[in-house]
Parts: structure tokens; sequence; C-alpha cells
């Protein structure tokens, strides 16, 4: 059973202890994502995430990954549209390395203006690999049109435009901003002894202090409808439908999670079934939800041959009007639920999988669920949970559509979208 701790400077840890097992996941989340960006100063976030492996004042880059390599653990780091994660994976007994690394990074950045300027060409670099991954790309797309009136469109990594104009002071200035005890929670998942575990985050992170202050958005994003194409050299067509969601907080995000995987979520979905297994229009085709802290979107992702891709968006329109209307059947429930379950429980098996299940909760939404709760909701996701969801994000929800490739879709096509 996992527990929380608070330091006497509002730093919160959320912590489960795994005797049986020999390591220990270690994970920093910071309450800040490019949707607490500015248009000029677009991928700030993720920067700043990757200048924090650039060196401190007593560590360069080096000195960082050998240190971890030294004792066989493993460092990354992420950046979403609502948070930051800084993580490692160590030996139980090297937990202590590991949080002083981790609290050196954060707290004692360097910026050396020569490794900034090095490490933007890093990103722009990595900017243009998920612009030449079509896959990648068109869903960021998705959400840069339907988010389109506000930050949480803007693209995570930034723009080059964006990206070039940050400066040192920029940096500084932002993390005064977020990166203060308030903002942040400290996950720890693994092999360690209660009372030295919170000695150790204590000693490394209890003088950190609020120097600046937090902006959280004001103002709920609202869904904007909208029908794009982007013309692509590429062999297929690759298309994009995004539908209203639910944030991560809304107790439906069970019956939601049931319903995707009956309409995309795997192998025995509805789409995968149709589109695939019996019409074999599509090598690739699958759903997803996507929660953030007040809001979220649903998605629905297929890539196809040009000749075939109006069929394919005709026949998702065709399975969600029938989903909508004649619902789904007790079956479907049964093995859906069991499916989110398993998938569930198997990714509690690793302590890295615990450690971001809590950390993502509690800087997100500021409250976890035990996995006896989790599962008990999942159980109780009734058939018309699920239909009341059918109609909230596919009748009453605004759509919006991205086609990516070298020839449109029609928008009579499209217009099957629309219930």
């Amino acid at each position: 059973m996992f527990k929380e701790y608070i330091l006497d400077n509002n730093l919160t840890v959320v912590y489960e202890c795994m005797n049986h097992l020999k390591s220990v996941s270690f994970g920093v989340w910071i309450g800040v994502g490019s949707r607490n960006e500015t248009r000029q100063k677009n991928g700030i976030s993720h920067f700043i995430e990757h200048m924090l492996f650039k060196g401190t004042k007593t560590r360069t880059a080096r000195d960082i990954a050998f240190a971890i390599d030294k004792i066989g653990g493993e460092i990354n780091a992420f950046t979403a549209k609502d948070c930051t994660c800084f993580y490692t994976k160590t030996l139980d007994s090297d937990l202590e390395t590991a949080v002083e690394i981790l609290s050196d990074m954060i707290l004692n950045p360097l910026f050396n203006p020569v490794h900034i300027e090095t490490e933007k060409k890093v990103v722009l670099e990595e900017i243009s690999m998920y612009e030449d991954d079509p896959e990648e790309y068109v869903h960021d797309l998705l959400t840069e049109e339907m988010w389109s009136d506000g930050p949480l469109g803007y693209p995570v990594l930034g723009t080059a435009e964006s990206l070039n104009s940050i400066t040192r002071d920029d940096l500084f200035e932002h993390m005064s901003h977020f990166y203060i005890p308030d903002n942040c929670v400290i996950a720890v998942v693994g092999n360690f002894e209660e009372n030295r575990l919170l000695e150790i985050i204590d000693k490394y992170f209890g003088g950190w202090k609020s120097i600046g202050y937090c902006r959280l958005p004001e103002t709920r994003p609202d869904i904007r409808a909208n029908f794009v194409y982007r013309k692509k050299d590429i062999e297929q067509t690759h298309i994009c439908l995004g539908f209203r969601g639910l944030p991560m907080s809304d107790e439906r995000i069970y019956a939601l999670m049931v319903l995707n995987n009956i309409i995309g979520g795997g192998m025995s979905s509805r789409l995968f079934q149709k589109l695939r297994e019996e019409r074999g229009l599509v090598y690739s085709v699958y759903s997803y939800p996507t929660m953030f802290r007040d809001c979220g979107m649903f998605t629905i992702y297929a890539a196809a041959n040009p000749e075939m891709a109006e069929e394919v968006v005709r026949i998702i329109g065709l399975e969600l009007k029938n989903l909508i209307e004649n619902g789904i059947t007790e079956n479907e429930l049964i093995i859906s639920k069991n499916q989110f379950k398993g998938n569930y429980i198997l990714g509690l098996d690793s302590t890295s999988g615990r450690m971001n299940a809590y950390g993502k909760s509690k800087i997100i939404t500021g409250v976890v669920n035990s996995p006896e709760k989790v599962l008990e909701s999942i159980e109780n996701v009734s058939k018309k949970n699920v239909t009341d969801l059918l109609r909230l994000i596919f009748s009453e929800g605004k759509s919006s559509a991205v086609i990516l490739g070298e020839s449109p879709v029609s928008l009579t096509a499209l217009e099957c979208l629309q219930f």
C-alpha cells in the first residue's frame, strides 16, 4: 500500500515499499508542460528537461552519465502537456546516489551558454525527426487543430522559431515560476527502509525553497471542430480523428477506457476486426483517450492506401454510428473490462510502472487511487455508463480530422463522422 508524506517545504512524497525486490524507481514530477508556455517561448519546458542533463555547478554532462552507469542504473526524463518527469531506476543499495544526482540536476543547473546553443541543434533534429515520421506528425497536427485557441495545442517540442528565441535568462525565469516544491511530487517505488527514504529525500530536497510562483491555466480549453488536409509525399494516407474526451480526474475515465478497448484499443476491437481482419484495408488502426488536468480528447488513427482512405473513413463512421444507435454487447463489456484489468495489473508488476502511475496521478489530479480502488472502479463499469459516454463523445461533442498524405479525403466522406 502506498503512503504519502509532506516535507516542511510542502514537497509531497508518494511511496510504496516492495521488500521482495532489489530495485527502486525514483521520480521527480513537476507540474509544468507545454500548456504553461507562451507561443513565443513554446518548447521551453522540454528544452529545460534537456538542459538539466547538460551539467550542474559541480558536474558535467559526462559526470552525470558516468555516475549512473557506474552503478548500473538508468536515468531519463520526459515532458508532456501537463507535467515534466525526471526519473531513475537503480539497485536499492544505490538509492541515495540516484536521489543526490537528480537533486543536483534540478536544484543546481548551470545552463552554460555554449551548451544551450549546442542543445538547441539537438532539439531541432528531434523536431525534424518527428516531422519526418507521418504517424507521429499527424497526431501532433490533430492536437494543434483541436486545441488551437490556447497553449494546449502547442507542440511539446516547440518550433524552430520559438526554440531559437529562448535565452538563458528565460530558462532561469521559467524554472523560478514552476520548479518549486509546491508544484512537485516525488514518487518512489521499490525496496527501501521507510524512515531512511524520507531522511534521504529531506537531505537533498528539504532545502529547496520557492523563489517564485506557479501559474496554472485558469480557463478550461475548448475543442475546435476542424477538418485539415496536409499534403506530404508519402506512400500512405494517415487519418487522425479527434473527439471530445474527459479530464483525468473524472470518475467516468474507467468507462472511457472500457469503451476505448471496444472501439480500437486492441486486436479484438471493432475497428481492428472490421478494417484489418475482415477487409484488409489497413495495417495500423487504433484508438486512445488523452486525459489532461481539466479536459481530454479521444483519438482514432488509421493509415491506408490513398485509394482506400475514403472507404476507411466511411467504415469508421458506420461503426461509430452502430455503437451510438445499438450500444455494446454484454460480451464486449466483459472482454473489455478483463482486458483493462489485465493491462493495469501487468503495468504494476514493475517499480517504474507503479512509480509512473502514482506520480502522474498525484501531480495532475492531486489524488492517488489504490490498485484495489482502480480494479473496483473498472468492475463497476456498466453498459449504461459506456452508452452514455458514446453519446457524450460522438453525438454531443465536437470532432476534428487531419488527413496527411499525397491526396485529401473528400468532405462528403468526412461528413459521416458527424452524428
